[in-house]
């Protein structure tokens, strides 16, 4: 199973503080045992929200709304993929989460990525086939 772990921003990523050297070693150690688990798919950290946009839709009209956004706890400030058993698997690998990230106090979310078996029949044979053929053009481009 593929699992999204979204590591939520906070007051300090909002601002655009950059991690330090330590915590830079610290997730390259997580990310490092990760990958030689074969668990990790992908993974990245992002910029504060004053460097996004977000796209709302209203009636199937378009708005940009430029950052920065309120609430900045509801906003991610990283993620990652990874592919494990379970998701008691995945709880098991954040709970390893390295301690200097956000001075021991960050909040992460484990969301399970949907395949196309939980789409039952609304999911045709010929959009499978369409699936497949995307993922391996993707795979492919980005290797």
């Amino acid at each position: 199973m593929r699992f999204m772990v979204i590591r939520k921003a906070d007051e300090e990523t909002e601002a655009g503080v950059l991690p330090t050297t330590e915590l830079i070693q610290a997730m390259g150690d997580y990310m490092e045992a990760a990958v030689k688990a074969g668990i990790m798919v992908s993974g990245d950290g992002l910029h504060p929200s004053s460097k996004a946009a977000r796209v709302k839709f209203n009636d199937g009209s378009p708005k940009v709304i430029d950052g920065p956004f309120a609430e900045a706890k509801e906003l991610v400030g990283g993620y990652s993929i990874i592919e494990v058993p379970s998701m008691q698997a995945a709880i098991d690998w954040v709970k390893k989460w390295p301690r200097e990230d956000g001075h021991g106090n960050v909040e992460i979310d484990i969301f399970p990525i949907l395949t196309e078996d939980d789409f039952g029949d609304a999911f045709t044979a010929d959009q499978r086939e369409r699936e497949r053929r995307l993922r391996e053009e993707e795979e492919a481009r980005h290797g």
